[in-house]
């Protein structure tokens, strides 16, 4: 059991660097959320330091994780996926769909309506993303391009292009998220008919 409990501990170090990337917050922001030094939060995922509850209990909160998360301990039997949204802080609801690690994770964001006078605050990071537009309008800022996508819409772009995800004035917007690392994306098998529809348009002009 000793031996059991000393592995589930030094795996935790390694989730955590994976939780906060995943959100793509720095250690100075994890740091000022949870009351935990960066010194210390650095050491805890290096693994040269292992967690305490009085620490796991505020990464969890900030992290929408629950304790079993964060140590990933052994399956209860339950088959539920027990979706957890990521506190925010700004109005966004950021809801995980994925629990494995690795690989493309998928998120579901709800963003309440926005200021369409607003300067948006464009970001930079590794990997892909691809977004499908569920309700509302959802303005994206991709480089010098300002597109407002539709329910049904969908756009694939290289987060190392500098980008910005918001909702217009127009109301809330709810969209799907996935997201891979560098040199992984998702891929569309099959095109929706209204991308068909004017594909043959252009055809037969």
């Amino acid at each position: 059991m000793d031996e059991l409990m000393d592995r589930t501990l030094d795996a935790v170090g390694p989730r955590l660097k994976q939780l906060r990337q995943r959100r793509g917050i720095t250690l100075t922001d994890l740091s000022e959320e949870t009351g935990i030094s960066i010194s210390t939060l650095s050491r805890l995922e290096a693994g040269h330091r292992r967690p305490s509850l009085e620490q796991l209990l505020p990464l969890a909160r900030a992290f929408g994780a629950t304790l079993d998360e964060l140590v990933d301990a052994p399956p209860t039997g339950d088959p539920r996926i027990n979706l957890r949204p990521i506190p925010s802080g700004d109005g966004r609801t950021i809801l995980p769909l994925t629990r494995r690690a690795g690989g493309i994770q998928a998120y579901k964001f709800i963003l309440p309506a926005g200021d369409d006078e607003a300067v948006p605050e464009l970001r930079t990071h590794d990997g892909y993303d691809w977004a499908f537009v569920l309700n509302g309008r959802l303005r994206l800022v991709l480089g010098e391009h300002d597109l407002i996508l539709e329910p049904g819409e969908a756009a694939e772009f290289d987060t190392r292009t500098p980008h910005w995800f918001g909702a217009t004035s127009s109301g809330p917007v709810e969209f799907l998220s996935l997201v891979g690392k560098q040199g992984e994306r998702a891929h569309i098998r099959a095109a929706p008919k209204r991308h068909l529809g004017a594909e043959q348009k252009r055809q037969a002009n």
